[in-house]
């Protein structure tokens, strides 16, 4: 454009002003500080009791437990055969920490593969029990007579369970309840004269039953811990039982774990640039947020503290028609007292609501720093977008007690550390390299206990995609 030629807009007018574009060189915006999508509102770490830990570990002490083995049991899929791992038949009772290799490649070469439909029946009440029964894939509905005589649900199984185990150790034992496939189901069979074959064979077999057999003797009390004898209603000079309060001998102890990273922001960066806001604080914020998000995620995730990894099996649950029903959450409740809170997927609370939706149920909700929570049976039900969702579309909802005055589940960490921002949380300096690049090293530690078994259960394989 020369020097004498007039300004035009875009419609051929003459410009009369300055331009918002230009004016802009001579402004100073209004903005934001940076913002992050990865920022959730972390609900685990809010509402979990965290407890301070000296010298890294914690250390859980229980009361002595006679393990019976109540794993699950891990298989191998190639095209349409599945084989049981040798090693996971370790997980049934009756081969609880027998480790002769040759002896369960055996066993696990014996077992027979059957596919079932859904709405067959696997196992009849009161037949003779020929096997124990492995599921390799599917869900089974165990079917009792309820004390009218009706048919009554005592339990479902998904992947990885096991029923019928009994017959490897007692020869007329019959079935307790009948067995349904609820979907097609993969079974794997090992009948009791296979076994007995094999035991035949195997003089280290034979002395694991036997020694086996001996466990019974020691009393328990129905979590398997080793009973106190205690007299009560007795009159006269009766003899009073001595007892003994026994423990673990190896308690499981809990390091504390750790994410970490280097913060780097180059030297012109924090000298030059930080009006309005200081760039070297924004870096480190964004920074300690992620960390946060990772951290919550290990809570859930890791297979060794996490929360999913560390439910016992007795603790977890099947819903009964896939979706989680208010009759799946009543049973996830009565697993344990005092529950606290739930933990659940956003797409697992919407569909909890629609099941109450067809039910014409209206959650309460509570208050909880300016956001409504939804309740059931007065426990808040939070959002947690860690919790993952699998392939098929199916999730877990976590239900807790928590703390250690009532023995539930607590997160540790350990406050104090050097350059500490935040309880167990820490940034420290670590130098201006020759690139004139600062340095910060930003480390958080933390892990979780579960306490004793039941403060802690999941409902496990929860439909989100039903919609009728």
């Amino acid at each position: 454009m020369s020097v004498g030629e007039e300004l035009r807009t875009d419609q051929g007018k003459p410009q009369q002003s300055l331009g918002t574009a230009a004016a802009r060189n001579l402004a100073t915006t209004t903005k934001s500080v940076p913002q992050m999508q990865e920022i959730s509102s972390r609900w685990l770490l809010r509402t979990l009791p965290w407890v301070d830990v000296q010298g890294g570990t914690y250390r859980v002490n229980r009361r002595l437990t006679y393990a019976v083995g109540d794993g699950r049991i891990t298989f191998v899929k190639t095209g349409g055969q599945v084989e049981v791992i040798p090693a996971e038949l370790g997980e049934l009772p009756a081969l609880r920490s027998y480790e002769d290799e040759e002896v369960l490649a055996e066993l696990a070469r014996r077992c027979r593969q059957r596919d079932f439909a859904p709405g067959e029946v696997i196992a009849d009440f009161g037949n003779r029990n020929d096997g124990v029964h492995l599921l390799a894939h599917g869900r089974v509905e165990k079917i009792g007579t309820g004390p009218y005589g009706d048919d009554s649900v005592l339990g479902v199984l998904a992947d990885g369970s096991y029923f019928g185990d009994q017959a490897l150790v007692d020869p007329d034992a019959i079935w307790e309840y009948t067995v349904r496939a609820d979907t097609a189901s993969t079974v794997l069979i090992l009948s009791r004269q296979d076994f007995e074959q094999i035991a035949e064979r195997s003089q280290s077999l034979r002395d694991h039953l036997a020694q086996l057999r001996s466990i019974p003797e020691q009393r328990t009390n129905k979590y398997g811990e080793k009973a106190v004898d205690l007299a009560a209603g007795h009159s006269g000079e009766a003899d009073i039982p001595h007892t003994f309060v026994d423990y673990e001998a190896r308690p499981r102890e809990y390091e504390l774990s750790i994410a970490q990273t280097v913060l780097r922001v180059h030297s012109r960066v924090a000298d030059l640039y930080n009006q309005p806001m200081n760039q070297t604080e924004q870096q480190l914020r964004l920074t300690v947020e992620a960390l946060k998000e990772r951290q919550e995620h290990e809570l859930i995730n890791n297979p060794e503290f996490g929360l999913l990894s560390n439910c016992e099996y007795d603790q977890r649950i099947q819903p009964h028609d896939g979706a989680p029903s208010p009759d799946d959450m009543d049973e996830l409740l009565s697993r344990r007292r005092g529950t606290k809170l739930f933990l659940a997927h956003p797409r697992a609370i919407a569909a909890f609501g629609r099941e109450l939706n067809k039910r014409g149920l209206v959650p309460e909700t509570i208050d909880m720093g300016g956001n409504r929570i939804p309740t059931w049976r007065g426990v808040p039900l939070f959002p947690c977008g860690k919790i993952p969702i699998s392939e098929a579309r199916t999730t877990s909802i976590i239900a807790m007690r928590t703390g250690e005055e009532e023995q539930g589940v607590i997160g540790l960490r350990q406050s104090g550390l050097p350059d500490e921002i935040e309880p167990s949380l820490s940034v420290r300096f670590m130098g201006i390299n020759e690139q004139a690049i600062i340095k910060y090293l930003v480390t958080a530690y933390y892990s979780a206990a579960v306490l004793v078994p039941d403060a802690l259960g999941v409902l496990e394989n929860v439909e989100i995609g039903r919609w009728r």
